[in-house]
């Protein structure tokens, strides 16, 4: 399957998909009244050509799509939950549209996902979630396609792409220093999957805060998990059943926690008399269990307002768009909340 000589052509993809291209321009605009065999037959056509619909086409039909695509691949729902409806809110308040989509990281056809969902939406930008702001297969397909993104949260600052995030590895010293100054020294961490690189920072300030202690983390005290809250349950049985338990636990996100207070409970512990445990983000969760979860707020929500403003606002002339790096990698602040999980030795 090939075009003709240069750039394929709306006609190329209506001749190759056996359509009118009035149906092709149907397809490409995301209208109804297409059959689902000929809408996939039309795309397969697209992505095989990689028919890409000229700008000024784009521009006579009014420019924009009014559409913002979040992606996310997350096991935490809590966490996605605040993103959607951050976002969503501000969306709304803009004149936009959120078009959520869930993609597995380590998909073998992501890229052709990706190349489908811009062609079918052409979205007028793209909010990228952890671990998908790091993968280079999606930043490359963006890239390529000419959509604007905001990454959340992302490992490292990409040079000319927005990103807003929080300081995971001050926050992680923080509640840290927060369990040694009440006196704990036998500290454990519950690590998150190494696919998210919020997990790598949240157990660096963890390290960070022992050794400005003059305490070397323990390996016996580090177990891994995967920000669910099965994975806390089960590393805290790991932790607690031995004879040597720790004196407190840092899980590197509340569904961990969760998990943990869980098998403290069936273990017979006593949180916080026997056991200090904190969480990391505050969801909604962490205030209604017991006893209530010391944790830290991570402006989740916040966050996702930011990256929706960042891409309108490169739109709109009442808007400011980001110039300089401070306005191009926002860093959003976050608090550390103290409730009933956590005493002192």
């Amino acid at each position: 399957m090939s075009a003709r000589s240069g750039s394929p052509t709306i006609v190329d993809v209506a001749r190759e998909a056996g359509v009118s291209i009035k149906t092709v321009s149907r397809v490409l605009n995301h209208e109804p009244g297409v059959h689902e065999s000929t809408r996939d037959q039309v795309l397969k056509v697209v992505e095989a050509l990689r028919y890409r619909p000229k700008q000024s086409a784009r521009s006579l039909a009014g420019g924009r799509s009014f559409l913002i695509g979040l992606l996310y691949y997350d096991p935490s729902a809590i966490f996605v939950g605040s993103v959607q409806q951050g976002a969503t809110l501000r969306c709304r308040e803009l004149g936009y549209h959120l078009v959520v989509e869930s993609l597995h990281n380590d998909a073998p056809d992501l890229r052709q996902q990706i190349d489908r969902m811009v062609l079918a939406l052409r979205p007028d930008g793209m909010i990228l979630t952890p671990p998908l702001c790091d993968n280079p297969e999606v930043l490359a397909a963006l890239r390529e396609s000419g959509t604007p993104c905001v990454l959340m949260s992302p490992e490292r600052d990409i040079r000319g792409v927005p990103s807003v995030r929080m300081d995971d590895v001050r926050a992680a010293e923080e509640i840290t220093n927060l369990l040694l100054s009440l006196g704990h020294r036998r500290i454990a961490i519950i690590k998150g999957p190494p696919d998210q690189s919020a997990s790598a920072a949240r157990y660096q300030g963890f390290v960070n805060a022992l050794r400005a202690h003059d305490i070397e983390p323990d390996s016996e005290l580090v177990q891994p998990g995967a920000f669910t809250f099965a994975s806390g349950r089960d590393a805290a049985h790991k932790l607690l059943s031995g004879r040597q338990r720790p004196t407190a636990v840092f899980a590197s996100n509340d569904d961990m926690a969760l998990g943990v207070l869980a098998a403290a409970h069936r273990l017979g512990l006593n949180v916080p008399g026997e056991l200090s445990v904190v969480g990391f983000d505050d969801s909604p969760t962490a205030a209604l269990v017991w006893p209530p979860l010391t944790t830290v707020r991570q402006p989740v929500a916040e966050m996702a307002r930011a990256a929706v403003e960042m891409l309108v606002s490169v739109q709109r002339p009442d808007m400011a768009a980001p110039t300089d790096d401070a306005d191009l990698h926002k860093v959003l602040p976050h608090e550390l909340v103290v409730r009933d999980s956590t005493r002192a030795r």
